[in-house]
């Protein structure tokens, strides 16, 4: 079986073989619903609060303020129509290089009579000051800003945000779903600087596909999508996915654990990635900005990258073309975009998100494949004009 060096760690990442051992006796004789009261519920009820009290460590925060999810998406989600559902519709503002599960449900609200506000980037991505600063004169009741971008992996300076957000009296959430394992992470900090909810996902850090949380200040008022049993503090109904929580946690404790030594080792090799991309070309996307350890989006010039990626997949590395969730809507990046690259440029956009399992070797062999690659497409162009 054919399996390409795995390059995409923002879409997600391996299972981690401590996860799955965790998770697997809950795919045997370890089966309760964590609400029942007999044995086998509360021996899941016992593993459902252990994964909670492991993710609340990873992210600084208490127990009670994690509410579990099925996925990133959905925590977003939850956030911006939970608090919507709160409040007569007035000012939204988000930024223009929110992950779609951000900006997709901030346009529904729009339709809902809520005024929306996308505010600008600069040039490397990072949230324009003045924007910002013009925006919160309108009082906006809610802001959604992210902290690390999953296009270009730019950091956005959040305590800092949502503190100038504070004079506001906004509800300040982040999707630090990018972050997680890869940055420290501390929402007691972040809480005090003014932020409200958090969102986490498992599978961004070796753990299990469908499992996450929004991080919630307990004194943030907000309505369930969902409603019916009345599980995680009645915010998220339904039948826990006990193994999948379980995942969730292992995951969480272990990239704690691998913090202070993963992120460096990765900004090791993208900084041997990006040398080899700049020697044949490239245009790095905000290299100038904070970006997180792990990730390069670049473009080299004239090649598209929808191809590009399809072609160093067969030549065995995959790859993205930007964001995973997006991939179904074909055409520039809205980052790049909002970041004013043109969108000839943008087009040729291909992201690199590095891993604990890649190594130099991988980056040699990927920078020879994409300059044979490049010079293979130039040739057909050239030949085709």
């Amino acid at each position: 079986m054919f399996l390409p060096a795995y390059l995409d760690h923002n879409a997600t990442t391996p299972l981690d073989p401590a996860v799955r051992k965790a998770m697997l006796p809950w795919f045997g004789k370890r089966f309760g619903n964590p609400s029942s009261r007999h044995e086998y519920g509360r021996a899941a009820r016992v593993a459902v609060d252990a994964a909670r009290q492991q993710v609340a460590v990873a992210v600084g925060a208490h127990p009670t303020e994690i509410i579990f999810v099925s996925s990133g998406s959905e925590a977003n989600n939850l956030f911006l129509k939970g608090v919507a559902a709160c409040h007569r519709p007035g000012f939204l503002a988000v930024s223009a290089i929110e992950h779609p599960s951000v900006l997709r449900p901030a346009e529904q609200l729009a339709k809902q009579g809520w005024s929306l506000h996308k505010v600008a980037v600069d040039a490397n991505g990072v949230v324009d000051a003045a924007d910002f600063a013009e925006t919160l004169l309108d009082m906006p009741q809610m802001i959604s800003i992210m902290l690390a971008n999953n296009e270009t992996g730019v950091i956005q300076e959040i305590e800092t945000l949502a503190s100038a957000a504070k004079t506001a009296n906004a509800c300040f959430h982040t999707d630090a779903v990018q972050a997680l394992g890869r940055l420290p992470l501390g929402f007691r900090a972040l809480n005090a600087a003014g932020v409200c909810a958090m969102t986490v996902s498992g599978h961004k850090v070796y753990g299990p596909q469908g499992a996450a949380a929004l991080v919630v200040d307990k004194r943030m008022g907000l309505q369930p999508l969902i409603a019916g049993g009345g599980q995680e503090r009645e915010l998220r109904s339904g039948t826990e996915n006990v193994a999948a929580i379980v995942g969730f946690g292992m995951a969480c404790e272990l990239a704690a654990q691998r913090l202070n030594e993963t992120p460096q080792r990765l900004q090791a090799l993208r900084d041997h990635l990006e040398a080899g991309l700049l020697a044949l070309g490239a245009t790095i996307f905000a290299q100038a900005a904070k970006r997180l350890p792990n990730t390069s989006f670049f473009a080299l010039p004239e090649i598209d990258g929808e191809t590009l990626v399809g072609k160093l997949d067969r030549a065995g590395f995959a790859v993205a073309s930007g964001s995973a969730c997006s991939s179904v809507h074909p055409g520039p990046s809205h980052v790049l975009l909002a970041m004013q690259v043109a969108p000839e440029m943008a087009l040729g956009a291909v992201r690199v998100s590095l891993g604990m399992a890649n190594t130099q070797d991988q980056i040699e062999r990927f920078l020879a494949a994409l300059q044979e690659i490049s010079v293979s497409l130039k040739r057909m162009s050239a030949v085709t004009i």
